[in-house]
């Protein structure tokens, strides 16, 4: 016994008349109405073409809002939150905290950590480490200096 299942089942929908469902069938039929009846007042007036022109931005967006659909969102809520990001976002705003100052307090800290082990390595140890912990800091020291220039 073999049972045919739809792939994309979260995607299945229910038919009421020619394919349409509910939803689509109401939006569709009330499109038809404000569109034929827009054209029918407007006709005598304005011509045919320009009274089919008037009706489109109308009949579009009522059409739309029963078969669009993104990331399971109709088309009035994805144009609601378009239009709320377009008008109430507030504009992000970065303020950046590598100014000279900053950059200057973290080497000092540096530094002051780079003596206290060289202070500590003194105490408890002489040799080559306490030349390599000088050599470095007046490296990295230099590396500031020299880079500060460039900029």
């Amino acid at each position: 016994m073999v049972i045919e299942v739809n792939k994309d089942i979260d995607r299945y929908q229910e038919s009421v008349i020619m394919g349409l469902s509910a939803k689509q069938l109401i939006f569709s039929a009330a499109s038809l109405i404000s569109g034929a009846g827009l054209i029918l007042l407007l006709y005598r007036y304005i011509g045919l073409t320009a009274s089919a022109y008037i009706a489109i931005p109308v009949v579009a967006p009522i059409a739309l809002g029963g078969f669009y659909s993104y990331h399971g969102m109709s088309f009035y809520e994805v144009m609601g939150r378009k239009l709320r990001f377009a008008f109430t976002n507030k504009a992000l705003v970065y303020v950046s905290t590598e100014c000279e100052t900053v950059i200057q307090k973290y080497m000092q800290e540096l530094m002051e950590k780079e003596k206290s082990r060289a202070g500590f390595l003194k105490k408890h140890k002489k040799g080559p480490i306490e030349e390599s912990v000088k050599a470095k800091d007046e490296k990295s020291q230099g590396d500031f200096e020299e880079k500060k220039r460039k900029q």
